[in-house]
C-alpha cells in the first residue's frame, strides 16, 4: 500500500522519504549504535533501489518519471524534481559512507552519470534558469561523490549546480536573503562548504562563512533556528512581526547544524559550538512526540502548540530530516585534532580514540546538572590535550577539578579550557558550569522577550484547554488548525533584571511572579500536548520602524 501525503503516487516529491531520508537515517543510526538489524534493512532497501534502476535501464532512479525533468528543462511548472533526486543520492551515499555498502555506491554513480548527461546539453544560462527551482543538496552530494571516488568528473557535474545569483552576493559579503525560500538555499551553502574543503578555493569559504554569520547573528530566533513561513520575510536584524504558527521550519535547523559542523572543522571556533548547542536543545530536540512523529514548523507565536506528522499520511520534508536528526545526536559531541579531544557538548556518552589508545567517558545529567565529569581509560599513559568548551552562557565562571583537586584555572565564555598533560587510566576531570537566568529580545522588537536558563529556552505552559488530538496532527497540510490561547502582556520594571521569574521546586522549572496569571516555565523542548508562550510581550516600548 503506498504511503500518503508527500509520498502518495500523485505527489511530485514522492520518493524523497522512502527512497532517501530513510536510508540516511538507517546509515546514521548504524554509525551511532552499530545496529545490525537496521543495517540489514538498509542493505535490502539499497538492493531494491538497484533493481529498480536496472529495470529502468537508463541509469535514472526516482519514484516519478523523467517527464518531470523535461518540464523542468522546458520551464513548465514543476515542484522540485532534483530535490527528490538528491535525497535518494544522499541516502545511497550515506549507506556507502557509514555502512560500507558498495552496491549503494555503484547505484549512486549511475545516478550521477544520468545527471551529467541530462545537464550536459544545457547552456550555462539555461542551467541557471533550471536552478531557480529547488534542487536540495545536489551540489553537496556530487562533491561528496567526487571526493569519495577520486573521479573528478563528478566535481564538474557538481559545478553545474552553482547558482550565481545566490552565491555572488554572499561572496561579496552582502546579505540579499530577504524574500528567499530559506531551506532551498541553506543546502546550497553546505555544497559551497564542501567544495571549499575539496578544492581549497577560498571564495567558497567566504560564501559559507558569511552566510553562517549573517543568518545566526541577524536572522535567528532564541532557539537558533531561522525562517518564517519557509522564507526570510524581513530585513536582516528585524524579526518583528514574524512570530506565528509557521515560525521556523524544522528542516532549516537541521541544515544549519550540518553547515555548522563544516565550518567548525575549519577553525575549531567555540562560538560555532555555542550556536550548535543552542539549536540542538531548543530547535531540534523538541520536534518529536512520544510516538516518534516529527514536526514541520516549530511555532513561536504566542498561544500556539506543537503539531506532528501522522503515521502514514504526511512525510513532509521535515519528517525526513527529522528521522535523520534523531539518528545522529552523537555526531558532534566530540571532535579531535592531532593533539587532543574537543568536548563540544555536555551529553552523557563515551568516545573511543583507538589511534591514541584512549577512551573517554562523560558522566552528566546536563542540563539538569550544571556541569559534567570525565573519566579517562587509557591502554598506557598518553600525552593529550583535553579541550573543554566553556559556553557563552557561563558568565558566572566555574570550576574544574582533576582527581578531586581544584585547579587554579578557568577560561572565558565562548572559549576552550585546555588541560594538557600525560593522562593515565582512571584520571577524572570534573567541571562545574553554573547557569543563570537571562532574557533575549526578539531582533527588532525589544518588547518581545524570551527567557533562557543557561543554554535552554524556557516556555510558559498555558495548558491544553481546547486542544484536540486532531489539532496536534497534520497530514498533507502543514499548519495547525485552531485558536491560539490569549496571553496578557507582562508588566515588568526591568526585563533584564528578571525579578519577575523565580525558580521552582524541580530542576529547570520556574514560574512568573507579580503577574496577572501564575504561569510555570519549563524547557521548550519538554513542552508537548499543550499551548505555550516563548516570546513574552512586555511593557517595554517598541521603537518605531525606520521610514
Amino acid at each position: 500500500t503506498p504511503y500518503g501525503g508527500w509520498e502518495e503516487p500523485t505527489c511530485e516529491l514522492r520518493g524523497h522519504f522512502a527512497g532517501g531520508h530513510y536510508l540516511s537515517a538507517v546509515a546514521l543510526d548504524f554509525a551511532s549504535t552499530g545496529s545490525t538489524d537496521l543495517k540489514s534493512r538498509g542493505d535490502q532497501h539499497v538492493a531494491g533501489l538497484d533493481a529498480c534502476q536496472k529495470k529502468i535501464g537508463t541509469r535514472y532512479l526516482s519514484a516519478f518519471p523523467t517527464k518531470l525533468f523535461e518540464h523542468l528543462a522546458q520551464g513548465k511548472p514543476v515542484w522540485a524534481p532534483f530535490y527528490t533526486y538528491h535525497k535518494i543520492m544522499a541516502g545511497l551515499f550515506d549507506m556507502y559512507q557509514y555502512t560500507g555498502n558498495q552496491q549503494a555506491l555503484e547505484t549512486l554513480e549511475q545516478m550521477a552519470v544520468w545527471v551529467g548527461r541530462w545537464a550536459g546539453p544545457l547552456s550555462d544560462d539555461h542551467m541557471q534558469r533550471v536552478l531557480e527551482v529547488e534542487q536540495g543538496g545536489m551540489f553537496e552530494v556530487l562533491c561528496n561523490l567526487a571526493a569519495a571516488t577520486g573521479k573528478w568528473q563528478y566535481l564538474g557535474i557538481a559545478r553545474r549546480f552553482e547558482q550565481k545569483e545566490f552565491f555572488d552576493p554572499l561572496a561579496a559579503f552582502r546579505d540579499e536573503l530577504t524574500g528567499l525560500h530559506t531551506n532551498t538555499n541553506i543546502p546550497k551553502v553546505i555544497g559551497a562548504a564542501r567544495f571549499y574543503e575539496i578544492t581549497g578555493d577560498h571564495r567558497y569559504h567566504d560564501i559559507a562563512s558569511f552566510f553562517w554569520d549573517t543568518v545566526t547573528s541577524h536572522r535567528a530566533y532564541c532557539t537558533g533556528n531561522t525562517s518564517d513561513g519557509e522564507h526570510w520575510t524581513t530585513p536582516a536584524g528585524d524579526l518583528s512581526g514574524t512570530l506565528n504558527e509557521w515560525t521556523e521550519e524544522c528542516c532549516c535547523g537541521y541544515n544549519m547544524l550540518k553547515l555548522t559542523r563544516h565550518i567548525f572543522g575549519w577553525s575549531a571556533d567555540p562560538r560555532l559550538m555555542d550556536y550548535y548547542e543552542r539549536t540542538l536543545y531548543n530547535s531540534r530536540l523538541g520536534t518529536q512526540d512520544d510516538q516518534g512523529m516529527k514536526g514541520y514548523f516549530y511555532p513561536l507565536g504566542t498561544g500556539y502548540w506543537k503539531y506532528y506528522n501522522t503515521r502514514y499520511d504526511s512525510f513532509w520534508c521535515c519528517t525526513g530530516t527529522g528521522v535523520e536528526d534523531f539518528s545522529k545526536f552523537t555526531n558532534t559531541i566530540y571532535y579531535h585534532d592531532d593533539h587532543g579531544i574537543y568536548v563540544n557538548l555536555y551529553i552523557a556518552s563515551e568516545v573511543n580514540w583507538p589511534e591514541k589508545g584512549v577512551r573517554l567517558r562523560q558522566e552528566t545529567r546536563f542540563p539538569e546538572q550544571e556541569g559534567s565529569a570525565f573519566v579517562i581509560q587509557a591502554d598506557h599513559p598518553v600525552e593529550m590535550a583535553l579541550n573543554l568548551r566553556i559556553p557563552y552562557w557561563a558568565t558566572k565562571g566555574g570550576t574544574v577539578k582533576l582527581n578531586g583537586e581544584p585547579l587554579p584555572i578557568f577560561s572565558n565564555p565562548s572559549s576552550y579550557l585546555t588541560l594538557n598533560r600525560v593522562w593515565k587510566k582512571g584520571d577524572r576531570v570534573e567541571i562545574d558550569l553554573p547557569m543563570s537566568l537571562r532574557t533575549e529580545q526578539l531582533a527588532g522588537d525589544p518588547s518581545r522577550q524570551a527567557v533562557m536558563y543557561g543554554p535552554v529556552v524556557l516556555a510558559g505552559r498555558l495548558g491544553n484547554n481546547g486542544l484536540t488530538k486532531e489539532m496536534m496532527e497534520a497530514g498533507y497540510d502543514t499548519a495547525p488548525r485552531g485558536k491560539p490561547a490569549e496571553v496578557a502582556d507582562l508588566t515588568v520594571a526591568n526585563p533584564e533584571k528578571l525579578d519577575w521569574v523565580e525558580p521552582g521546586t524541580q530542576p529547570l522549572t520556574f514560574h512568573l511572579v507579580g503577574q496577572s496569571a501564575p504561569t510555570e516555565l519549563i524547557p521548550f523542548y519538554q513542552v508537548s500536548g499543550e499551548k505555550y508562550v516563548v516570546y513574552w510581550k512586555t511593557n517595554v516600548p517598541r521603537p518605531p520602524r525606520p521610514l
